[in-house]
């Protein structure tokens, strides 16, 4: 098990997302934003954000991946599946729900703008700009938080916890470290 305290609530999470909808809805009054979702973390906060808004929208959705065995950040960002929608002229909302390092959105927003897009912003539900290290423009944040690792609202430890209504600071506890460690082992040996 892990050890978690609430540092978001649940209530501040949904005013928050309820503001970031309407500032979006003001920004795009004569466009439909084809929203991009990076899964599997952000599903959550897209799903609130955009029933939320009051203006046309599209979505589509990525997997990039840049955490190995669960905590541990890397480098190496790896794109899982592809957008299947054309983002010629359009305007683009990239929705995640955290920047921490900004590897992930770095790799992301160099394949989009490879494309002849008409905008493209960024959404984030949290913002840990003392992890950054590299620079991603960062348009609409829900909240900025300390370099720690969280869970809740979408985001996990190891695909558990995303279900918390509300964002928790994160600790392991010796029993968690040494059971990961020990499937590590196991998953290396196979």
């Amino acid at each position: 098990m892990i050890e978690y305290r609430e540092i978001i609530s649940s209530d501040k999470i949904s005013d928050r997302v309820r503001e970031l909808a309407g500032e979006i809805s003001k920004d795009y009054p004569d466009s439909v934003p084809l929203f991009i979702t990076l899964l599997k973390g952000a599903f959550i906060f897209t799903a609130d954000l955009v029933r939320n808004l009051s203006i046309p929208h599209e979505i589509d959705f990525i997997t990039l991946y840049s955490y190995d065995n669960g905590r541990r950040r890397s480098n190496d960002v790896r794109m899982v599946n592809h957008l299947r929608t054309d983002l010629a002229g359009r305007d683009i909302i990239l929705i995640d729900e955290i920047v921490d390092t900004g590897h992930t959105l770095t790799r992301l927003i160099e394949t989009i703008e490879k494309q002849p897009v008409s905008s493209l912003r960024i959404c984030t539900l949290l913002d840990k700009p003392s992890a950054r290290k590299a620079e991603v423009p960062v348009h609409y944040s829900g909240f900025k938080i300390p370099d720690i690792f969280v869970v809740g609202y979408g985001l996990d430890y190891r695909e558990r916890y995303r279900n918390l209504p509300f964002i928790a600071e994160v600790t392991i506890t010796d029993k968690e470290k040494s059971i990961s460690a020990n499937r590590d082992s196991q998953t290396l040996k196979k």
